[in-house]
């Protein structure tokens, strides 16, 4: 049987891999969220972005979110990678995968995990335009 999972690291990320590794027989559905990055960002042109991560910690916080979301979702498995470094327009940052008898289960908790780890997780975004740069900090 395939285990929840949760990671970070500076490879590009697959998102179809990264959904297939939580899927159950027992299963329904697979919610899968890719977050990447975005040319525009409240009317600025974005350039690139550079994401920073307090590994140790943000791995054990993304661990907790996941026993959360266990506990308050009728889900099966989880799966949560972050990508940290520099990232073009249209790579992926984020995928989190989750696995349900039904789907319901599996949007609602992905939905959440999502607002979660950004207001949750250090994982910090740099928006880098061609006039300036920005840190962002948890928004959804």
């Amino acid at each position: 049987m395939e285990q929840d999972f949760y990671e970070i690291t500076n490879d590009p990320l697959d998102v179809g891999e990264i959904a297939r590794r939580i899927i159950l027989p027992e299963c329904g559905a697979t919610v899968t969220l890719d977050g990447y990055v975005r040319k525009f960002t409240k009317g600025r042109e974005t350039e690139h972005l550079v994401y920073e991560a307090y590994e140790p910690m943000a791995l054990k916080e993304m661990e907790k979110l996941i026993q959360r979301a266990q506990e308050n979702f009728e889900i099966t498995n989880i799966g949560i990678v972050h990508r940290i470094g520099r990232l073009e327009i249209g790579e992926t940052s984020v995928v989190i995968s989750v696995a349900s008898p039904h789907r319901r289960a599996a949007f609602e908790a992905c939905e959440w995990l999502i607002k979660e780890l950004k207001s949750t997780v250090p994982i910090w975004k740099k928006e880098v335009y061609a006039d300036g740069e920005v840190w962002v900090e948890g928004e959804a």
